[in-house]
């Protein structure tokens, strides 16, 4: 049975270049991109945060806690 891993980014500056480098950062560490989700204001047309998901396949022997450690952004 296959299964996936999810990766859940969040950031609180929702730019262009933020995005790219979540989603580069990310993609070069081997996880694919999934969606991204933004958070609005009410007063503001523009998000105030993005969630960007990311997901792989896990690998057959892995357990809860088996997950690597987070590249910082």
């Amino acid at each position: 049975m296959s299964s996936a891993e999810y990766k859940v980014v969040e950031t609180t500056t929702v730019t262009d270049e933020s995005l790219e480098e979540i989603i580069n950062t990310w993609v070069g560490h081997g996880w694919t991109l999934d969606t991204i989700h933004f958070a609005m204001r009410e007063s503001s047309r523009r998000p105030a945060m993005a969630f960007v998901l990311f997901v792989r396949s896990a690998p057959e022997n892995a357990g809860i806690g088996a997950g690597e450690s987070s590249p910082r952004v």
